[in-house]
């Protein structure tokens, strides 16, 4: 006390202060794990699964010289079945850094974000069919079937598809079936739900995974 007056209240602003500013901090030092295109801001969530990435590099050396170079692009939380699911964007420059650690990095965002299967995809761009004949002017890679098809194999890394078949429906739908190496089985089956709802999500497509029938002798 001094004159009569206590200073808690002056000592309480100071320490809510200094923990604003920890946090100004740390979400300032977290932004360098997402950027996104033509420097939008990332929302609420988006900057969580950067914080995440932030803290992953900071705290866990398996982890932390590979992260020191990757960032996203953009993360979205979806519904999938009864099930929620986190699509996580990468640069496509940095897939390959990506695979290098994706088991253990979606092993660790997935105990941060408990309940939710993460998934990793990278940023690629369909390009519209050319015009005037000029068939060479679009790469194949950015036609809507490639997109598509590399969209299903991020998905499911390092699992490889081993098979693909449309099905037709009755009423003339259709929905293609994808068949995944069976030795990963025991890591991959809980997940080909929200694969399938992950792609339907970003291509509009109906998609069945699988695992193919294994023949006894």
């Amino acid at each position: 006390l001094r004159g009569g007056r206590s200073f808690f209240p002056f000592q309480l602003l100071l320490f809510h202060s200094r923990r604003l500013v920890v946090a100004a901090a740390r979400m300032f030092t977290a932004r360098k794990k997402i950027v996104k295109e033509k420097g939008a801001e990332p929302d609420d969530f988006e900057e969580s699964v950067a914080q995440a990435l932030f803290d992953l590099e900071a705290t866990n050396n398996e982890l932390k010289a590979d992260l020191r170079d990757l960032y996203i692009t953009a993360a979205k939380e979806v519904d999938v079945s009864a099930r929620k699911a986190i699509i996580v964007h990468v640069p496509f420059r940095l897939l390959k850094n990506f695979h290098k650690i994706q088991q253990r990095l979606v092993r660790e965002l997935e105990k941060k974000f408990s309940g939710k299967d993460v998934v990793l995809v990278a940023n690629r761009r369909i390009m519209p069919p050319p015009t005037g004949g000029k068939s060479n002017a679009r790469p194949r890679s950015r036609t809507l079937t490639a997109v598509h098809d590399a969209i299903l194999d991020d998905l499911v890394y390092p699992t490889e598809i081993v098979g693909k078949r449309i099905r037709y429906r009755l009423d003339g739908s259709k929905v293609l079936k994808v068949f995944l190496d069976p030795k990963d089985r025991n890591t991959t089956e809980y997940k080909l739900e929200t694969f399938a709802g992950v792609y339907k999500k970003l291509t509009g497509k109906d998609v069945v995974f699988e695992f193919p029938v294994q023949e006894t002798a």
